[in-house]
């Protein structure tokens, strides 16, 4: 796995209030993925990205709402693309600094 594969596949981190929480309760970090992307290529691109050690991947898989546009042209609607969440759990002792990678 090269370079530009590692950041295919990690897109970028999500910093919400929850993920604050889980970040310093449970030292676990969350990330929008690749849809295509599995559990093992997750854990390697992090792994390979911010050298740490990843014990555990949970996955959650998003499906696009319809688009709601108040200049919509035609009698056509969209819809957003689906998008996966990777819930990732470091090492006891390892962290991530998310404010670099934004």
């Amino acid at each position: 796995m090269n370079q530009r594969d590692v950041r295919l596949i990690i897109q970028k981190p999500i910093i919400t209030e929850k993920s604050t929480d889980l970040r310093e309760v449970v030292n676990r970090y969350v990330f929008r993925v690749d849809v295509t992307a599995n559990k093992r290529q997750i854990k390697a691109a992090v792994e390979k990205m911010f050298h740490v050690k990843v014990l555990d991947v949970r996955t959650a898989v998003y499906r696009g709402k319809r688009a709601v546009t108040l200049n919509r042209a035609g009698r056509f609607e969209g819809y957003r693309s689906n998008w996966k969440k990777a819930y990732v759990t470091l090492a006891e002792g390892q962290t991530i600094d998310v404010v670099d990678v934004v």
